[in-house]
């Protein structure tokens, strides 16, 4: 991962575009080729970014300081740069990935032993599907055969809401498994979190996890 640190203006140049004054960010290019601009008064979210495949072109000559990062479809994300005030790269490695806690590992587990609970008709494909950004929770169809992949919570929080829809994202281009829709599972959903995935058309699904252990009613509360 290389990050800089520098005095830049930004340009976005596609279906949209998009100016950023110059200011002091933090640049990001990752291991994948993605590239994002950050500020210091948000906890995640870039400003802007190009998501990968992508290519960076850091300019020459007359272009010295111009970075231009060109996706597939041709759009462009132009850092002009100011002045740099750090500028390292580190080698970080395979990353081991999210360890759940014993709760959600045991709600996933419960909820694939019993998928019936999310519907009539339901059945499993596969717990911890593996995609290219992560392992989805659970993958498993409806009764009319949609691939519907589930995301599981202790608390459902935007983030949460947020990871969902990346995955969801990257499996409707599996032609194999598109349509495919999502269903955002949790012992408690926020309602920020509950507003934000019926915007992106996700099911929110609040799951009782002495229920599915079987020790009291055995229902979902659906929602």
């Amino acid at each position: 991962m290389r990050l800089v640190i520098a005095r830049c203006s930004v340009d976005y140049a596609g279906r949209l575009t998009a100016h950023l004054p110059p200011a002091p960010r933090l640049i990001l290019v990752k291991a994948d080729g993605s590239v994002s601009i950050h500020a210091d008064d948000r906890a995640y979210k870039p400003l802007n970014w190009m998501s990968p495949p992508c290519t960076l072109k850091e300019g020459t000559g007359e272009e010295e300081g111009v970075w231009t990062v060109v996706n597939k479809a041709g759009e462009k994300l132009i850092i002009t740069m100011e002045e740099i005030l750090h500028d390292s790269s580190h080698e970080l490695g395979v990353d081991p990935g999210l360890i759940k806690d014993g709760v959600e590992a045991h709600l996933q587990e419960l909820l694939a032993d019993r998928i019936e609970t999310l519907g009539e008709g339901y059945t499993l494909i596969r717990r911890e599907y593996m995609t290219a950004i992560g392992p989805v929770d659970i993958l498993c169809r409806d009764a009319e055969g949609q691939t519907v992949a589930v995301e599981i919570k202790r608390r459902g929080e935007i983030d949460g809401v947020e990871q969902l829809t990346r995955y969801l994202e990257l499996l409707n281009r599996d032609p194999h498994l598109a349509p495919v829709r999502g269903i955002f599972a949790a012992q408690e959903i926020k309602p920020q979190a509950r507003v934000l995935a019926t915007d992106r058309g996700i099911g929110c699904q609040v799951l009782d996890y002495d229920a599915l252990r079987g020790i009291e009613d055995d229902k979902l509360r659906l929602f």
